[in-house]
């Protein structure tokens, strides 16, 4: 089918699910997957968390990557069914609005806004040493601070140009990262490679007394922090011609290759470690640096560096043209305050310019706060990963809901017999993944700081309660809500691949 024939088939789906959209639909199938890889940057959360995960399992912590991967793909499996019916901007909230009903919906989009929004904090601040370093800078956190605001105020104004330019951001950063992947990966291997290939395999060498299970559940951290980020693909819905058949696609690519780039940058890492002992015991508390150096020297580690840096950028954009877009989806809805601006996509560029803005504002805000709220700060940006989880869960859990009721998923893309067992499946990997990231490991620190997940998601989680209790802001607007039982479960006809 032709392109315009395409568009017009999209917005007849749209209107059917109670939608108007003035969106440029320009996001290619490749663009939008590149989108979702750059917000999971898979070269950003293991060069970020690899002294901690090495740590707390050497070696063998290599094979968490794989095993989250397969983990989050049973997810991946579930939102693809969704979105195929219902490709609606926003994501996670319309999904579960759709799913379930509108309060769930309303937390389940307050929980994971926040969680982006810390994302996007936590990100910007984890650049600015990278970037302090490239360009000789002391790093201090004063430094650090102003760095990571410059860096959100540069992805907002990117951002603000247009879907086009968006789509073109993430195919560089998503090139840029994959060649860096593949290629430090395979230098590391052929070229610096440390330890025996048994070490991925035994960890009866190293410094751990009793079970291996604990340390290896610990380590497992680093890679769940890697692989979300396919839930993106979904937010820009309305700027995907084609999204029904497009998005589930892209989704699934999203983990395939961000596995594949994980696990070899990952796995070139683990066997280039000199000293396994002096990581697991934090004397090297920067082992990434120190095998980079060793293996490449000091122009070598600038590359790497530079390659990361857009990584880390590309991640950025990402991430905050998903809150935008969540932010959009709530305010069309009239379930925020200052809907009336948020809902509005500006003239030309057809973007939630005003929303966009306030995606930049709160993270550069948490940011700022860090300065004098270090400990505080480092807390909430805890929150990050298993924010998300959580309302992945929720998405997950509504879906469960609707089949008992009797959805049968009428989008291009069904898991047919296939659809209760994945989701069952993706349900137990969920919860065991958000007891995993909660679970308190340091006895010695104060009860704050180790029970510091589970308090912060509990206040975020509650503060959304009394907010919906008071103001009641799942009441507002008039889109449906809790209907998926009720829609037809036919496929609508092929439009082409």
């Amino acid at each position: 089918m032709s392109h315009h024939k395409t568009i017009r088939s999209d917005a007849d789906q749209l209107r059917s699910l109670g939608y108007e959209s003035h969106f440029e639909r320009s996001m290619s199938l490749w663009e939008n997957f590149a989108l979702g890889f750059t917000y999971l940057s898979p070269v950003v959360g293991v060069y970020t968390i690899f002294a901690t995960t090495f740590a707390a399992g050497g070696p063998p912590m290599w094979w968490t990557y794989l095993l989250v991967a397969l983990g989050q793909l049973l997810v991946c499996m579930v939102f693809g069914e969704v979105v195929s019916q219902f490709p609606i901007s926003g994501g996670i909230y319309p999904w579960a609005r759709r799913l379930f009903g509108k309060r769930w919906a309303w937390m389940a989009g307050w929980i994971y806004g926040w969680a982006l929004f810390v994302t996007l904090a936590a990100i910007a601040t984890g650049a600015a040493p990278f970037l302090a370093q490239l360009f000789g800078l002391e790093g201090t956190p004063i430094q650090t601070t102003e760095i990571a605001v410059a860096l959100i105020a540069l992805t907002t104004l990117l951002n603000l140009v247009g879907t086009r330019l968006l789509a073109r951001l993430a195919m560089f950063g998503f090139i840029c990262e994959l060649v860096g992947a593949i290629a430090v990966g395979s230098y590391l291997l052929i070229f610096a490679r440390h330890q025996p290939w048994s070490a991925l395999i035994d960890p009866s060498s190293l410094p751990i007394h009793g079970s291996y299970v604990p340390a290896f559940l610990a380590s497992s951290l680093g890679a769940m922090f890697c692989y979300y980020g396919f839930e993106a693909c979904g937010d820009v819905a309305e700027e995907t011609p084609d999204a029904g058949r497009t998005i589930p696609k892209s989704m699934r690519l999203t983990i395939y290759v961000g596995a594949i780039a994980a696990l070899w940058v990952c796995l070139g890492l683990v066997l280039a470690v000199p000293d396994v002992r002096a990581v697991m015991s934090g004397q090297d508390k920067e082992p990434v640096v120190t095998i980079l150096k060793t293996a490449m020297g000091d122009l070598g580690v600038r590359v790497v560096i530079a390659i990361v840096t857009v990584s880390f950028v590309s991640a950025l954009i990402s991430l905050q043209a998903a809150a935008s877009r969540l932010l959009f989806a709530y305010a069309r809805d009239q379930m925020i305050i200052g809907s009336e601006h948020l809902r509005h996509l500006s003239p030309g560029r057809h973007i939630p310019a005003k929303a966009l803005i306030v995606a930049g504002i709160i993270p550069a805000a948490i940011a700022i706060s860090a300065l004098w709220l270090q400990n505080a700060i480092a807390t909430i940006i805890s929150f990050a990963s298993v924010g998300i989880y959580i309302a992945f869960q929720m998405i997950v859990i509504a879906a469960l809901v609707a089949r008992a009721r009797g959805w049968r998923p009428g989008g291009v893309f069904t898991l047919g017999v296939w659809g209760w067992p994945t989701n069952v499946a993706a349900l137990a990997y969920g919860l065991a993944a958000i007891i995993n990231m909660s679970w308190p490991r340091t006895p010695e620190a104060p009860w704050f700081s180790n029970y510091g997940v589970v308090v912060t998601s509990l206040g975020i989680i509650g503060l959304g309660l009394i907010y919906m209790i008071l103001a009641r802001p799942y009441d507002h607007g008039r889109a449906p809500a809790g209907d998926a039982h009720h829609l037809s479960a036919a496929v609508p006809p092929p439009i082409g691949d």
